[in-house]
């Protein structure tokens, strides 16, 4: 199953909001018991850009996405995504910045016994969307990612690439400023993985910030957007902004 419904002509529908500018500045995160797990790290994500974040496993990627999306607090440095510092925040305002995030996952982290609608739903409930409203939302968003014939679909139902668009339909439902990626294509074939990249290519041409974290630079090597290329939890290179 192809995604051909998706294109960047009938994505505006989606009504993706607010754009936000990411700042690092001498980032470093050490957790408990441990080595840093970043060092030194400074960067700025510009609003509306795709970045490939890229790394051997165990490079600091995963830590660096929870710290863009308020997930972890930095140990040391500024961590400013618009003109909030995340290391200052409140508790109570965390949640309210992450609303601004979607996130996919590897592992996709599905709700195994809910529908694909129901799992679509989720993020909406939580913040207090419901009715018609969320109805129209999450059937927007099946849509794009080419499942809305499966919203009744059980999550272990569905292929592997199919259970990673149905993780990206969750992530988009609340129309988020910033989508983040971690190893979104890790675990498919490369026709897939080929599938899921072109759905991040078209929400960033509409406007979202897109940031993906791959250890397989291979993939990623010929693709448009900028690089960050950590390892041993320092950024040990970034290719400039492209204009």
């Amino acid at each position: 199953m192809t995604c051909a419904r998706l294109t960047p002509q009938n994505l505006p529908r989606l009504s993706f909001h607010e754009i936000l500018m990411i700042r690092f500045d001498q980032v470093g995160k050490r957790y408990p018991g441990s080595n840093e797990a970043l060092r030194d790290i400074s960067f700025e994500i510009e609003q509306g850009e795709l970045v490939f974040v890229t790394g051997h496993s165990g490079a600091g990627k995963s830590t660096l996405l929870k710290l863009i999306a308020a997930i972890e607090r930095p140990t040391s440095g500024t961590v400013l995504i618009g003109n909030q510092n995340v290391s200052k925040l409140r508790p109570a305002a965390v949640p309210y910045l992450r609303r601004k995030f979607g996130m996919v996952f590897q592992d996709h982290k599905l709700l195994y016994d809910r529908n694909a609608f129901d799992n679509v739903a989720l993020p909406l409930y939580i913040n207090g969307i419901s009715g018609n409203e969320a109805g129209k939302r999450i059937r927007a968003a099946l849509d794009k990612v080419g499942l809305l014939g499966k919203e009744k679909a059980m999550p272990i139902s569905l292929s592997g690439g199919e259970q990673q668009r149905l993780a990206i339909a969750r992530a988009v439902v609340s129309r988020p400023s910033i989508l983040i990626a971690d190893e979104p294509t890790g675990n498919l074939d490369a026709n897939y993985a080929a599938e899921i990249i072109r759905l991040f290519y078209a929400f960033h041409q509409v406007g979202v910030t897109v940031i993906i974290a791959t250890h397989d630079a291979g993939d990623i090597s010929a693709q448009e957007g900028r690089k960050l290329k950590l390892a041993q939890g320092e950024l040990q290179m970034q290719s400039e902004l492209q204009t």
